[in-house]
């Protein structure tokens, strides 16, 4: 392992971001038929996995590492705000927030895409609008997503794109701790 280099992304998750990735910008750009049907029900299928990763799966992929809480979200924007981002080894809580944002998404859209085949909204219109609306929300979030991993990977010299794909992030600050614990409601 590199020095002063943390293995925070495990091959599932690497291999669930791509994939998931990759199937979208297809369905995004590409022909509207049978291959996009089942491409989005497979993107759908992932994320559904990467869900039950959360709760299951290696340290920095389950969700008490990285679920942005108000008070979380509150702490990192304020670092923000100062100029000096608080270092995550798993998402920060916006990224944490995008994500979760980005697979709500694509749950809708495998759905709303389900309805349209079902005979009983033959003939209505509300569902391939809401698909459509849910597609053009998915590319705006894409979009803000890809920027913020750009900007942030320059602000804090963290490649994050690279973090992805090798699985490897900086350790950052000496007392910077394990993914926090849920505090007892």
């Amino acid at each position: 392992m590199p020095e002063g280099r943390v293995k925070t992304w495990d091959l599932w998750v690497r291999l669930t971001h791509w994939t998931v990735a990759g199937i979208v910008a297809w369905n995004l750009f590409g022909p509207t038929d049978a291959t996009h049907r089942v491409l989005g029900y497979i993107a759908a299928g992932l994320v559904g996995l990467r869900i039950v990763w959360g709760f299951v799966g290696t340290q920095y992929a389950r969700f008490s590492a990285w679920w942005p809480t108000p008070a979380h979200l509150i702490a990192y924007v304020r670092s923000l705000a100062r100029g000096r981002p608080m270092h995550h080894l798993s998402h920060n809580p916006l990224g944490g927030s995008m994500a979760i944002a980005l697979w709500l998404l694509i749950l809708a859209l495998g759905a709303s895409g389900w309805l349209m085949r079902l005979d009983a909204f033959w003939g209505e219109d509300w569902p391939q609008e809401l698909h459509t609306v849910l597609s053009i929300a998915l590319e705006v979030c894409i979009c803000v997503h890809i920027a913020a991993a750009i900007v942030m990977s320059v602000w804090t010299r963290e490649n994050l794109i690279g973090a992805m794909l090798t699985g490897f992030k900086r350790s950052g600050p000496e007392n910077e701790k394990a993914p926090r614990k849920r505090s007892p409601s």
